[in-house]
């Protein structure tokens, strides 16, 4: 599933096209990718056609584009979700659920194609909600600032991650304490801060939280400055193109590979229907 650097990657590029623009047309081929869309509050193609994109938005997981309505349309990508800048006489993508024509600010006309294989991302139009001191869409507003926000408290993730009794994967993977953060980024952190998953958040030291959240932040900006993961096609940027940070992967992904910093195999674990990949002398669980 792409996790934030894949998705500020992806709003990062859209940014440039659609802000300032002008909806002209909405196509939706598949309704199975408006399942978040509340079709009570109005119409999803007559809510955005003719609507300008004032801004583009993120939040851990979720990018959202504020209208001049005063509503955001909100994109979760899910496990396999694109969204694709194209040219009008572009071939169609396979697997494309819904299709806008933009006029750009400049006054170009682009498609914006949201191409997902596996149908679990989706596309909104949401209402706008003032959260602590950052306006977000409705179906944002239950998550946690992600760690790269301004508008993150250090002291208060380090006071809430101690103030719990579950292992410390369990929490970083918690989208109210700290969104954003999603397997192969959780497991990087922590082999960088030199954490076992399953170590119990109540014994962590403030310097021990304090130490993860530096290497999180490090992890992610990493990450970005890499265009992201990409193990196969479904995590792309805009333009079709794969990241390459799994070429700097310490821990996600190499089971039986040596560790980078003693050379011990990498070890992978069954965790919460997923795996959890560690190195077992430098990330040991009775470590203090």
């Amino acid at each position: 599933m792409p996790e934030l650097p894949e998705v500020e990657v992806v709003r990062a590029g859209l940014e440039p096209a659609l802000v300032g623009a002008t909806i002209e047309r909405v196509e939706v081929f598949d309704a199975r990718s408006l399942k978040r869309h509340d079709a009570r509050r109005g119409d999803f193609v007559g809510m955005l056609t003719g609507v300008q994109v004032v801004s583009a938005q993120r939040r851990g997981k979720f990018m959202w584009f504020p209208l001049a309505t005063g509503d955001a349309l909100v994109v979760h990508l899910g496990m396999s979700g694109q969204v694709l800048l194209r040219t009008t006489d572009a071939p169609t993508d396979r697997h494309l659920r819904i299709q806008f024509t933009v006029r750009t600010a400049t006054g170009d006309t682009v498609l914006v194609n949201f191409v997902d294989q596996r149908i679990f991302g989706s596309m909104a139009v949401d209402s706008m909600l003032t959260v602590g001191e950052r306006e977000v869409p409705s179906q944002v507003a239950h998550i946690a600032p992600d760690p790269l926000e301004p508008a993150f408290d250090d002291e208060a993730f380090i006071t809430r991650v101690r103030g719990k009794h579950t292992g410390i994967k369990r929490a970083l993977l918690d989208q109210t304490v700290i969104s954003g953060v999603g397997n192969i980024y959780a497991d990087e952190s922590l082999w960088a801060s030199k954490i076992h998953a399953e170590r119990a958040c109540d014994s962590l030291s403030k310097a021990h939280v304090r130490t993860l959240l530096g290497e999180v932040r490090a992890v992610l900006n990493k990450a970005l400055g890499e265009g992201g993961t990409s193990f196969d096609a479904q995590y792309l940027n805009v333009n079709g193109e794969a990241g390459y940070f799994a070429h700097s992967l310490n821990a996600y992904g190499r089971q039986g590979q040596p560790c980078s910093r003693c050379g011990t195999a990498i070890r992978r674990v069954s965790f919460m229907n997923r795996g959890t990949h560690f190195c077992p002398r430098c990330q040991r669980e009775n470590m203090r």
